[in-house]
Protein backbone atom coordinates (compact mmCIF):
# COMPACT_ATOMS: atom_id res chain seq x y z
CA UNK A 1 0.00 0.00 0.00
CA UNK A 2 3.08 2.35 0.97
CA UNK A 3 4.64 1.56 -2.15
CA UNK A 4 1.24 2.53 -4.47
CA UNK A 5 0.70 5.78 -2.15
CA UNK A 6 4.07 6.75 -3.01
CA UNK A 7 4.08 6.25 -6.90
CA UNK A 8 0.77 7.97 -6.72
CA UNK A 9 2.24 10.89 -5.02
CA UNK A 10 5.28 11.03 -7.65
CA UNK A 11 3.11 10.90 -10.85
CA UNK A 12 0.94 13.78 -8.85
CA UNK A 13 4.41 15.97 -8.45
CA UNK A 14 5.06 15.00 -12.16
CA UNK A 15 2.14 16.10 -13.39
CA UNK A 16 2.30 19.21 -11.45
CA UNK A 17 6.06 20.13 -12.80
CA UNK A 18 4.50 19.73 -16.01
CA UNK A 19 1.66 21.54 -15.61
CA UNK A 20 3.88 24.50 -14.22
CA UNK A 21 5.95 23.83 -17.14
CA UNK A 22 3.38 24.32 -19.57
CA UNK A 23 2.13 27.57 -18.07
CA UNK A 24 5.78 28.98 -17.93
CA UNK A 25 5.46 27.98 -21.93
CA UNK A 26 2.51 29.46 -22.17
CA UNK A 27 2.93 32.79 -20.32
CA UNK A 28 6.67 33.23 -22.18
CA UNK A 29 4.25 32.92 -25.36
CA UNK A 30 2.14 35.11 -24.44
CA UNK A 31 5.16 37.69 -23.22
CA UNK A 32 6.77 37.30 -26.33
CA UNK A 33 3.50 37.84 -28.01
CA UNK A 34 2.49 41.13 -26.63
CA UNK A 35 6.49 41.90 -27.28
CA UNK A 36 5.88 42.07 -30.95
CA UNK A 37 2.31 43.40 -30.83
CA UNK A 38 4.16 46.69 -28.52
CA UNK A 39 6.77 46.81 -31.37
CA UNK A 40 5.14 46.97 -34.25
CA UNK A 41 3.03 50.16 -32.58
CA UNK A 42 6.07 51.34 -32.01
CA UNK A 43 7.47 51.47 -35.48
CA UNK A 44 3.87 52.20 -36.66
CA UNK A 45 3.79 55.16 -34.20
CA UNK A 46 7.49 56.37 -35.21
CA UNK A 47 6.43 55.77 -39.48
CA UNK A 48 3.17 58.10 -38.58
CA UNK A 49 5.40 60.82 -36.44
CA UNK A 50 7.92 60.74 -39.15
CA UNK A 51 5.00 61.46 -41.94
CA UNK A 52 2.90 64.30 -39.79
CA UNK A 53 6.31 65.90 -39.26
CA UNK A 54 7.62 65.77 -43.10
CA UNK A 55 3.96 67.50 -43.56
CA UNK A 56 4.70 69.56 -40.78
CA UNK A 57 8.25 70.11 -42.58
CA UNK A 58 6.44 70.59 -45.58
CA UNK A 59 3.51 73.19 -44.86
CA UNK A 60 6.52 75.12 -43.09
CA UNK A 61 8.83 75.12 -46.17
CA UNK A 62 5.56 76.54 -48.20
CA UNK A 63 4.50 78.81 -45.97
CA UNK A 64 7.54 80.06 -46.33
CA UNK A 65 8.07 80.12 -49.75
CA UNK A 66 4.45 82.08 -49.95
CA UNK A 67 5.78 84.58 -47.93
CA UNK A 68 9.07 84.82 -49.36
CA UNK A 69 6.93 85.25 -52.70
CA UNK A 70 4.24 87.55 -51.38
CA UNK A 71 7.16 90.15 -50.17
CA UNK A 72 8.74 89.83 -53.19
CA UNK A 73 5.21 90.74 -54.79
CA UNK A 74 4.66 93.61 -52.23
CA UNK A 75 7.99 95.17 -52.88
CA UNK A 76 7.51 94.81 -56.48
CA UNK A 77 4.28 97.10 -55.93
CA UNK A 78 5.90 99.15 -54.21
CA UNK A 79 8.25 99.87 -56.14
CA UNK A 80 5.99 100.59 -59.68
CA UNK A 81 4.25 102.81 -56.76
CA UNK A 82 7.30 104.85 -55.83
CA UNK A 83 8.20 104.70 -59.18
CA UNK A 84 4.72 106.36 -60.68
CA UNK A 85 4.94 108.77 -57.98
CA UNK A 86 8.30 110.23 -58.19
CA UNK A 87 7.62 110.51 -62.17
CA UNK A 88 4.26 112.60 -61.10
CA UNK A 89 6.91 114.60 -58.54
CA UNK A 90 9.19 115.11 -61.47
CA UNK A 91 6.17 116.14 -63.37
CA UNK A 92 5.06 118.55 -61.02
CA UNK A 93 8.19 119.76 -60.82
CA UNK A 94 8.60 120.76 -64.29
CA UNK A 95 5.40 122.43 -64.75
CA UNK A 96 5.81 124.51 -61.46
CA UNK A 97 9.22 125.39 -63.45
CA UNK A 98 7.53 126.60 -66.40
CA UNK A 99 6.57 129.91 -67.32
CA UNK A 100 3.77 131.86 -69.76
CA UNK A 101 3.80 134.91 -70.99
CA UNK A 102 0.17 137.20 -72.67
CA UNK A 103 0.24 138.93 -75.98
CA UNK A 104 -2.51 140.87 -75.35
CA UNK A 105 -1.63 141.52 -79.43
CA UNK A 106 -0.91 139.78 -82.79
CA UNK A 107 -0.05 141.61 -85.48
CA UNK A 108 -1.71 140.52 -88.74
CA UNK A 109 0.03 137.56 -91.09
CA UNK A 110 1.74 136.39 -87.67
CA UNK A 111 1.24 132.73 -87.23
CA UNK A 112 2.17 130.36 -84.02
CA UNK A 113 4.99 129.23 -86.79
CA UNK A 114 6.48 132.55 -86.83
CA UNK A 115 5.97 133.40 -84.02
CA UNK A 116 7.75 130.39 -82.77
CA UNK A 117 10.68 131.17 -84.82
CA UNK A 118 10.88 134.44 -83.62
CA UNK A 119 10.67 133.45 -79.72
CA UNK A 120 12.61 130.41 -80.18
CA UNK A 121 15.81 132.19 -80.08
CA UNK A 122 15.06 133.31 -76.63
CA UNK A 123 14.50 129.92 -74.96
CA UNK A 124 13.01 126.84 -75.44
CA UNK A 125 9.38 127.17 -76.01
CA UNK A 126 6.74 123.82 -75.20
CA UNK A 127 3.36 125.21 -76.36
CA UNK A 128 1.50 127.80 -77.87
CA UNK A 129 -2.10 129.32 -77.83
CA UNK A 130 -3.81 131.91 -80.48
CA UNK A 131 -7.27 133.09 -80.07
CA UNK A 132 -8.36 133.27 -83.95
CA UNK A 133 -10.23 136.78 -84.44
CA UNK A 134 -12.87 135.41 -86.93
CA UNK A 135 -12.15 138.75 -89.16
CA UNK A 136 -10.14 137.92 -92.76
CA UNK A 137 -6.96 140.41 -93.23
CA UNK A 138 -6.80 143.24 -95.90
CA UNK A 139 -4.36 144.23 -98.03
CA UNK A 140 -4.30 147.85 -98.82
CA UNK A 141 -7.91 148.44 -97.02
CA UNK A 142 -9.51 145.54 -99.14
CA UNK A 143 -10.51 142.63 -98.36
CA UNK A 144 -8.89 139.87 -100.28
CA UNK A 145 -10.67 138.11 -103.33
CA UNK A 146 -12.78 135.38 -102.45
CA UNK A 147 -10.56 132.59 -104.69
CA UNK A 148 -7.79 131.50 -102.97
CA UNK A 149 -6.62 130.41 -99.62
CA UNK A 150 -6.77 133.43 -96.72
CA UNK A 151 -4.76 133.94 -93.57
CA UNK A 152 -6.61 133.42 -90.38
CA UNK A 153 -6.10 136.66 -87.93
CA UNK A 154 -5.46 136.21 -84.40
CA UNK A 155 -6.72 138.78 -81.39
CA UNK A 156 -4.27 137.25 -78.90
CA UNK A 157 -2.18 134.78 -77.67
CA UNK A 158 -0.40 132.84 -75.12
CA UNK A 159 3.23 131.15 -74.99
CA UNK A 160 4.55 128.64 -72.64
CA UNK A 161 8.43 128.76 -71.78
CA UNK A 162 9.79 125.69 -70.51
CA UNK A 163 11.78 128.15 -67.68
CA UNK A 164 9.60 130.67 -65.60
CA UNK A 165 12.70 132.55 -65.58
CA UNK A 166 13.33 132.91 -69.32
CA UNK A 167 9.72 133.96 -69.49
CA UNK A 168 10.52 136.62 -67.27
CA UNK A 169 13.27 138.09 -68.96
CA UNK A 170 11.79 137.94 -72.82
CA UNK A 171 8.68 139.66 -71.35
CA UNK A 172 10.58 142.53 -69.67
CA UNK A 173 13.02 142.53 -72.72
CA UNK A 174 10.63 143.04 -75.27
CA UNK A 175 7.62 144.31 -74.12
CA UNK A 176 6.82 147.66 -76.08
CA UNK A 177 9.58 147.03 -78.67
CA UNK A 178 10.01 146.98 -82.13
CA UNK A 179 9.29 143.35 -83.43
CA UNK A 180 12.21 143.83 -86.15
CA UNK A 181 13.22 140.84 -88.53
CA UNK A 182 13.39 141.78 -91.99
CA UNK A 183 12.37 144.82 -93.46
CA UNK A 184 9.98 143.06 -95.95
CA UNK A 185 8.43 141.51 -93.54
CA UNK A 186 4.34 142.99 -92.67
CA UNK A 187 4.74 143.22 -88.95
CA UNK A 188 8.43 144.43 -89.07
CA UNK A 189 7.36 147.57 -87.64
CA UNK A 190 4.93 146.30 -84.86
CA UNK A 191 5.45 146.85 -81.17
CA UNK A 192 5.00 143.65 -79.01
CA UNK A 193 2.79 143.31 -76.53
CA UNK A 194 3.44 140.73 -73.94
CA UNK A 195 3.46 140.42 -70.38
CA UNK A 196 4.91 137.79 -68.14
CA UNK A 197 1.37 136.14 -66.40
CA UNK A 198 3.05 135.52 -62.54
CA UNK A 199 1.66 131.90 -60.95
CA UNK A 200 -0.31 131.38 -64.00
CA UNK A 201 -0.12 127.84 -65.68
CA UNK A 202 -1.22 126.20 -68.92
CA UNK A 203 -4.00 124.16 -66.76
CA UNK A 204 -5.38 127.34 -66.54
CA UNK A 205 -5.53 128.06 -70.17
CA UNK A 206 -7.05 125.38 -70.81
CA UNK A 207 -9.48 125.73 -68.25
CA UNK A 208 -10.50 129.15 -69.43
CA UNK A 209 -10.73 127.90 -72.81
CA UNK A 210 -13.29 125.18 -71.81
CA UNK A 211 -15.22 127.15 -70.21
CA UNK A 212 -15.50 130.01 -72.69
CA UNK A 213 -16.45 126.88 -75.31
CA UNK A 214 -18.99 125.30 -72.94
CA UNK A 215 -20.64 129.02 -72.61
CA UNK A 216 -20.36 129.78 -76.39
CA UNK A 217 -21.85 126.42 -77.20
CA UNK A 218 -24.66 127.03 -74.82
CA UNK A 219 -25.35 130.49 -76.66
CA UNK A 220 -25.75 129.26 -80.00
CA UNK A 221 -28.46 126.52 -78.65
CA UNK A 222 -30.29 129.04 -77.13
CA UNK A 223 -30.29 131.00 -80.25
CA UNK A 224 -31.13 127.74 -82.49
CA UNK A 225 -33.66 127.28 -80.00
CA UNK A 226 -35.08 130.65 -80.49
CA UNK A 227 -34.77 130.36 -83.92
CA UNK A 228 -37.02 127.20 -83.83
CA UNK A 229 -39.58 129.03 -82.20
CA UNK A 230 -39.55 131.83 -84.24
CA UNK A 231 -39.98 129.55 -87.90
CA UNK A 232 -42.94 127.50 -86.00
CA UNK A 233 -44.62 130.55 -85.26
CA UNK A 234 -44.15 131.88 -88.46
CA UNK A 235 -45.23 128.40 -90.24
CA UNK A 236 -48.54 128.48 -87.88
CA UNK A 237 -49.28 132.09 -88.91
CA UNK A 238 -48.78 130.88 -92.67
CA UNK A 239 -51.28 128.21 -92.49
CA UNK A 240 -53.41 129.78 -90.51
CA UNK A 241 -53.80 132.56 -93.36
CA UNK A 242 -53.82 129.70 -95.97
CA UNK A 243 -57.10 128.38 -94.31
CA UNK A 244 -58.18 131.72 -93.74
CA UNK A 245 -58.35 132.51 -97.67
CA UNK A 246 -59.66 129.06 -98.55
CA UNK A 247 -62.29 129.72 -96.58
CA UNK A 248 -63.12 133.10 -98.25
CA UNK A 249 -62.39 131.65 -101.68
CA UNK A 250 -64.65 129.18 -100.75
CA UNK A 251 -67.53 131.55 -99.71
CA UNK A 252 -66.87 133.58 -102.57
CA UNK A 253 -67.84 130.86 -104.87
CA UNK A 254 -70.80 129.76 -102.63
CA UNK A 255 -72.11 133.69 -103.02
CA UNK A 256 -71.64 133.45 -106.72
CA UNK A 257 -73.59 130.80 -107.37
CA UNK A 258 -76.57 131.76 -104.64
CA UNK A 259 -76.82 135.05 -106.98
CA UNK A 260 -77.23 133.64 -109.95
CA UNK A 261 -79.55 131.56 -108.83
CA UNK A 262 -81.78 134.35 -106.70
CA UNK A 263 -80.48 132.83 -103.31
CA UNK A 264 -80.03 133.93 -99.42
CA UNK A 265 -77.48 131.92 -97.83
CA UNK A 266 -76.06 132.01 -93.88
CA UNK A 267 -72.53 131.95 -94.34
CA UNK A 268 -71.83 130.95 -90.70
CA UNK A 269 -72.94 126.99 -92.66
CA UNK A 270 -70.09 127.41 -95.02
CA UNK A 271 -66.69 127.41 -92.50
Amino acid sequence: MLAEQQEIDEISRSNEVGNKRKDERKKKRKDKKEKRLLKKQEENGDEENQKSNHGMERSEEESEQGEQKQGIDGKKKDGKKNKKKERLLKKAAEADNRGVCYLSRIPPHMDHVKLRQILSQYGEILRIYLTPSGRTPQVNGKRPSSGGSQEQEFSEGWVEFARKGIAKRVANMLNGEQIGGRKRSSFYYDLWNIKYLSKFKWDDLTEEIAYKSAIREQKLALEISAAKRERDFYLNKVDQSRAQSAIEERIRKVRQVAHFFNIVINENFLI
